[in-house]
């Protein structure tokens, strides 16, 4: 289920590499360590970045179910060069309607990047109940947890984070999104069945020298109050968005934005 354009896909692929926590990337290699090989399913895999990130954390010989329901991203995803031991099959799949479908078959692990705080409530118990039936460990990367700083602050950057926000609980196709209650949801959920749950955060760094991410996630962000018919005026967006530009050329602009990285695995595990 990825509603995003390759091109933001590749944009931020380097940051999120940056912000996956080595804690939880080493807690997942650790938990395959005296494994030969691994089978995994990745859940709205986009073009593949999560395997592209944790390959080398992996046994040698790996067999990748990549699942997704844009078929440009997909195809994308099956035109991966992996190494000889790695196999990948790239699949079109809708999580909303086949979730129970794509938890199928011999696996021993379950990723997914960026995807939790865009499902609803109801989608992740499903997804927890049914990961937790099968006893399948859960590596859920880069959640976004609502934590945004903007450095120099000016007016009105609390209103358009606030916007942001409220625009990340709308639907994005698994109902209304969790957004930032994501990570806390995931991490009571999975411990309410028995799961032991390392989480640590995995936030994107963003300095001057990181100006063309800064500048889209601006742009993009300026144009939320006006869907939401909000406090902030059009005009006074534009505003906003045009200072926030001119610090960017003045090589001023520094903006942490939170994540969560999570590794959920059954109590005395496979």
């Amino acid at each position: 289920m990825s509603g995003f354009s390759a091109e933001w896909l590749a944009l931020r692929e380097p940051y999120d590499r940056v912000a996956r926590n080595p804690a939880v990337l080493d807690a997942v290699a650790l938990a395959f360590s005296q494994h030969v090989s691994i089978s995994v399913v990745d859940l709205a895999c986009g073009t593949g970045s999560t395997l592209r990130a944790i390959t080398a954390h992996l046994p040698p010989r790996q067999s990748w179910r990549l699942l997704d329901n844009n078929l440009g991203l997909l195809a994308q995803a099956a035109a991966l060069n992996v190494p000889p031991c790695v196999t990948v099959l790239a699949k079109p799949m809708d999580l909303v309607r086949d979730l129970e479908f794509a938890l199928e078959g011999p696996l021993d692990l379950v990723t997914a990047s960026a995807l939790l705080d865009l499902v609803s409530a109801q989608w992740l118990e499903r997804f927890i109940t049914e990961t937790a039936a099968r006893r399948l460990p859960v590596y859920a990367a880069l959640t976004y947890n609502g934590a945004v700083e903007i450095e120099p602050s000016i007016a009105p950057d609390g209103d358009i984070v606030d916007y942001f926000n409220a625009h990340q609980r709308t639907d994005k196709g698994f109902g209304p999104a969790l957004g930032p209650a994501a990570a806390a949801r995931i991490i009571e959920g999975f411990g309410r069945v028995g799961y032991a749950v390392l989480h640590e955060r995995s936030d994107w760094v963003l300095g001057p020298g990181d100006r063309v991410i800064q500048e889209a996630l601006f742009v993009a962000w300026a144009q939320l109050p006006a869907t939401r018919n909000a406090g902030v005026s059009h005009d006074a967006s534009e505003r906003w968005l045009a200072a926030r530009q001119q610090i960017l050329e003045q090589g001023r602009s520094h903006l942490r934005i939170g994540h969560v990285d999570i590794f959920a695995r059954p109590m005395g595990a496979r």
